[in-house]
């Protein structure tokens, strides 16, 4: 069983929802990023998703952006990105790491060294954001043939055929896009994200992760309540540049920790129910 795997069979067995935080690579620099790393781990992740800095990143609201600029500006790279992943396995066997990016970096590496680089280094799961389902046969083959999960994208707009083919070539988790739009962007409708959670149930037995818009505690809980896993970056990222980049890893750490908590304090309640309900 893979790290992701087994992240989510253990969270599931204790009652816990997966917290997976996002962060950007070399920003405010790599050294920086060591440590927060470090940070998010002691803080409570469960996964992190570790950003390719890229000069495009259309998916990616404003805050996202400024993190790839600031990593961009110090020529931070994807062999980089994969020095990175080394040296955070080299101090943590246990945290999955999952790389989310773009098509073009991989493709300039080439897909089968990629494949085989992130192996090497320890990534756990790869996120392409601009490699739909219908396109990726042959990458998520590749990464699947290395024991490593490509996981996809379903977003609210998602047809059902879609989410049937991410079923067919996805593994590890499914992450869903909360908001139409761009990171960090608009209003989370909880009502909403749990109807399409149940469409995509139909389809998909992996764990389903839902970011974009996950902003506090209230929204984690209110998001936990339906999903496998919350995923945040945009937040998180906000601590990290609104302060001396010294400081990052503890501001990122200490605010994640309230998220840690707030989930972890949701999940007791419902067990304190699940109990009074099977003794009444």
């Amino acid at each position: 069983m893979n790290r992701i795997d087994a992240t989510f069979a253990r969270q599931r067995a204790a009652g816990r929802t997966v917290l997976i935080p996002y962060v950007t690579a070399g920003d405010p620099s790599l050294a920086a990023t060591d440590e927060v790393l470090d940070a998010l781990t002691r803080a409570g992740a469960d996964v992190i998703e570790l950003g390719v800095p890229f000069s495009d990143p259309m998916a990616d609201g404003p805050v996202i952006q400024r993190a790839s600029e600031r990593a961009l500006a110090q020529h931070v790279g994807l062999r980089d990105v994969l020095d990175l992943v080394v040296r955070f396995r080299a101090r943590n066997a246990a945290t999955p790491i999952v790389l989310m990016g773009y098509a073009n970096p991989v493709e300039a590496m080439g897909t089968t060294a990629f494949a085989e680089r992130a192996r090497e280094a320890g990534v756990d799961g790869v996120i392409i954001v601009d490699y739909p389902p219908e396109e990726a046969a042959e990458f998520a083959a590749l990464l699947r043939a290395r024991e490593i999960p490509p996981i996809f994208l379903v977003a609210p707009t998602t047809p059902a055929e879609r989410i049937a083919r991410i079923a067919e070539l996805g593994s590890g988790y499914v992450y869903y896009v909360s908001l139409k739009g761009v990171t960090g962007a608009g209003h989370l409708d909880t009502d909403a994200v749990a109807a399409k959670l149940h469409e995509i149930r139909k389809h998909v037995a992996l764990p389903v992760g839902v970011g974009f818009g996950i902003r506090d505690a209230a929204s984690a809980q209110a998001i936990a309540c339906h999903a496998d896993a919350v995923v945040i970056g945009s937040r998180i990222i906000t601590e990290i540049e609104t302060g001396p980049p010294a400081d990052a890893a503890v501001r990122a750490g200490a605010w994640l920790a309230t998220i840690r908590r707030a989930l972890d304090t949701m999940s007791s309640k419902r067990a304190d129910a699940g109990a009074r309900a099977s003794t009444a």
